[in-house]
This record gives C-alpha cells, structure tokens and sequence, in this order.
C-alpha cells in the first residue's frame, strides 16, 4: 500500500497503537479530530511494536492528511549486520547517562532528573555522543550495566537484567532516529506519554516546536496493569529469596522506566489535556504541572445517533450489549458470567459481544470456551466488529465491565441512541451515568455503576433496568439529556480548535 508522503505539514500527530491500524474509541476520535478540521494539513507518525503485529488500515485516511510514516520500535535491524567491533563509548556521555540512572533512584531531585534527561535525550540523537553501538557494545556501557546489577538487581540472574536493559533502551535510539527525520511542521500532538511522547518531547527539544498532549487514559497507569499481568517478565529467586507480596524486579524496573518516559513528555507538554477530572488531577500527581493541565470531554456526532431512537421497537428489547475489544482488560469473562445470572432469571436476553477478535486470540479462546462450559452458546454471542448504529436500535444496554477506561465513546454513542448503560466503576463512567456536578446530577441517573470484577452485581444492575420498563425509560431520558447538553462533538471540536490556534502562533517562523 501506497501511503502519502510530504516535507511539511501543519500538525504531527503522534500515535502509539492506534489509528489508522487499530480499531476502537481512540482510534475514532483520532479520525473524528482529522476530520474536523480540514483546514490543517496532518502528517502522523504511527508507532507500533513489529510489522507482522498490524493488518491493513481499519481507517481510510481522510484527505488532509498528507503524510504517514510507520515505525516499529521492537524490530531490530541487527540481521545480516556485520559483528561488532571493540570500542569504548564516549566517556562523558556515558557519564552523563549514569547520572541520569542515578537521579532516577528513589529520594532524588525531579528537577535534577530531568535536566539530565533532556541532556542525554539531544546525544542520542543521530551525530550525537552517545551511538546506539556503543550502548549495545561498548565497554563503558557494560562497566555501567554491570556495576547497577551488583548494586540494584535482587534477581540472580544477569543474563535476564542484561537483556532486559538492552530491549528497553534500544526503541529510544529509534525514535530520536524518527525525530530527526520528522517533515517540517508547526505543532506536534501526542495523543499518550509512553513512545509516542518521548517522541514528541525530543522533537519539542529539538526543533522548538510546541507539543500538545492528549490522554485518553493514563498511559503509566495502563502499562502498570498490563505488566502486571505479562507472563514473559521473569522473577528467578524462589520462594524462599522473595516476599510473595514483592513485583518482580523486572517489573518494577519496566514501570520506571515508563514513569519517567511520562515525566519527561509532561515536562515538555503544553497543554496537558485529560478527559476528566480524575485524570487531570493523576497526571498531577505523576508530575504534570497543574497550571497546563485542563480538560476536553469526548463528544459523540449527535445527528449520527438521534435518528435511531425512533427506530427501537416498542418494548425494551432484553439485549445486553458490549461493544469493545475482545482482550483482558475489557473482562469479557466478567460480563459472561453475569449472563449466566441474567439468563437464569430472564431466559430470553442475550448477551452480545461486538469488537474485533484479533488482538489477543488465545483470550477470544478462552472466552468462548467460558460461553461453552457455562451453557450460554444459546444466549451469548460473539459478533466481531459492527457499526454501532446497526447495534443501537437492536439492544437494550450497553455494558462495559472493564477494568480500566477513560471516557468510553460507546457509552455516549449508546446516550445518543438513547440507550442506557451498566458499567463498572473505572475512568469516568461515574460521572457519565450520575453526573458531575448539581446541575448534571439533576439530569438524573442514566444507567448503573457497579464494582470491577463483579459479575453478580453487574447482572443485578442489568436485570433491575431490563425488568422495569419505567426505570429504563428514566435511564433513558437523562442520557439523552446528559449528552445532548455537555459531550457533543461540536463542543469538543471548539475547544480542539481553540488548543491548535494557539499552538500554531506560538510557533517560531
């Protein structure tokens, strides 16, 4: 495929395993936010972990975007390379990087930390003091590694501690590779910390440039959950060396560096912008400046949804449907077992599931033999992807039991459709469905809340809306209200418009 290719544009959006790759709630906003303003031409930098992870496009790229590059941050050029030579490192960045490793232990000054971390950001650049070869093969390099596993490591094996620096440092080498070569443009927005805005802090450093950051969820706080959970990060002491409460060192040493990877874009992000106000006061918390902080709502298109309420049938119908990624931090297991319960007490609902089933296969498996072994494969079923609004007027709830959102669009779609929800208690779906201050809460509840990981509870929720035709229709009218008054695309856009003006004339000519 063809991508399109230019030397400048206006705006760089930076992605981390997003569009146009991905399908899903930040993907479509990302589409939403290039759509709306045609006046500006986009270039995006798409970065992803290897090739063979990513598909076609799942978007089809709108016409003002005039550049698309794609890079892959775990893939290694080393295959057919020639072998290494001896060589030292040059001695006073080594240093420097030591120092920064150093500010980065526990008790020691942020501000420190990250004038240091600017410094060694502009060496890694290409031309700079500190080569990636020398970090994969100098002497220098390997005096350093060796000297923080004797002090640090509580893990007795090197070789794992080795290689686990060597893979987490060797991305950043590459991305300073894509900063350099970026096209000429007049802003940058980075729609995460993690890669994407390490990248759109080297090129702020670099060029001069204002970065704008955009968090849909909290980057760090996602990897958390996810290293958490990874099965490729050993922890090789036995019972007997560990304290079966401790995470793994590696892991710990994995969240770090991720934290910091945050600190640094928020140090050079301005503005910082969160969907709520529990983010907003997390990337406080994390280290963002509270002046640059403030927050833009989702929105959601309303004449795309508003028609569809006319075509519900006339009785609720008893479908309960979650429209999302079929992966683990969606707990689609969660949602199953509560059908068991609402099947036993409503045998005619059903349960769908509407989302892509690509990304973690051996979840979908699992999933399914769940469905399997809990005699649903009657009542519950495994969709795929589909268009919300051919979902919309067939279903009676939208349930999200996630264990970690931000501002789920499919919950605001749904208040369009004029469809309640259930969801759990993670991101801002409290705020969604009972409000947020006096004059939202006055609206009325729109839905339910329930704990995470809480399938009794979840289908009691469900059943209580579903059974009570009076309850839902009350449901019903405060979403419609709630999103019609405060989460609609053309106030999302204005205050998108308002953040672009004012980077685009704090850019130097």
């Amino acid at each position: 495929m063809i991508f399109p290719r230019a030397d400048d544009a206006d705006i760089a959006l930076l992605l981390e395993g997003t569009f146009p790759y991905i399908s899903g709630g930040v993907s479509s906003w990302v589409n939403q936010v290039i759509r709306a303003y045609p006046e500006y031409r986009f270039a995006i930098v798409f970065l992803g972990s290897r090739r063979e992870d990513y598909g076609e496009p799942r978007y089809a790229l709108p016409d003002n975007v005039v550049h698309l590059e794609n890079h892959y941050i775990y893939e290694t050029d080393e295959a057919g390379a020639a072998p290494p030579t001896p060589r030292q490192g040059d001695a006073a960045a080594i240093e420097l990087a030591s120092q920064l490793h150093e500010n980065f232990t526990p008790g020691q000054s942020v501000e420190q930390a990250l004038s240091h971390f600017r410094a060694i950001a502009q060496e890694i650049f290409p031309g700079g003091r500190l080569k990636l070869d020398d970090f994969l093969y100098g002497e220098r390099s390997w005096s350093v590694i060796c000297d923080r596993y004797k002090r640090f490591c509580i893990d007795p094996s090197f070789v794992d501690y080795f290689w686990t620096v060597r893979i987490m440092h060797m991305p950043l080498w590459k991305l300073a590779a894509v900063a350099d070569g970026l096209p000429r443009v007049k802003a940058l927005h980075a729609v995460s910390t993690g890669y994407a805005g390490f990248l759109g802090a080297l090129i702020h450093h670099k060029r001069q440039i204002p970065l704008v950051l955009s968090e849909h969820g909290i980057y760090t706080k996602e990897r958390k959950i996810d290293l958490f959970k990874s099965e490729w990060i050993r922890d090789n002491r036995n019972v007997f060396q560990r304290d079966p409460s401790e995470m793994s060192y590696y892991r710990q040493m994995w969240i770090q560096f991720f934290e910091w990877l945050g600190r640094f874009c928020y140090d050079a992000a301005d503005p910082i912008i969160a969907l709520y106000e529990t983010n907003r006061l997390r990337q406080v918390s994390d280290g963002a400046r509270a002046e640059r902080t403030f927050n833009i709502p989702n929105g959601i298109n309303l004449p795309r949804f508003a028609p569809l309420r006319s075509q519900r049938p006339t009785t609720v119908p008893k479908v309960l449907c979650l429209i999302g990624r079929v992966v683990p931090i969606k707990d689609i297991k969660t949602f199953i077992r509560a059908m068991r319960t609402v099947v036993n007490q409503l045998p005619e609902a059903e349960g769908w599931i509407a989302g892509p089933e690509d990304e973690d296969k051996a979840y979908v498996e699992e999933c399914k033999n769940l469905v399997t072994s809990l005699g649903l494969t009657s009542n519950v079923r495994f969709l795929g992807f589909q268009r919300v609004e051919e979902l919309m007027p067939k279903i009676g709830l939208t349930v999200l039991s996630s264990i970690s959102e931000a501002l789920p669009l499919v919950i605001l779609e749904g208040y369009a459709a004029g469809v309640p929800t259930v969801s759990t208690d993670v991101g801002s779906c409290r705020q969604l469905v009972e409000g947020l201050d006096d004059e939202d809460k006055a609206l009325g509840i729109s839905g339910a809340i329930v704990n995470i990981a809480d399938p009794q509870a979840l289908a009691e929720a469900s059943l209580a809306l579903l059974s009570d035709e009076a309850a839902w229709a009350a449901a019903s009218q405060a979403a419609v209200a709630r999103v019609e008054r405060y989460y609609t695309d053309t106030l999302m856009f204005d205050r998108y418009r308002a953040v672009y003006q004012k980077a685009l004339g704090q850019t130097a000519e």
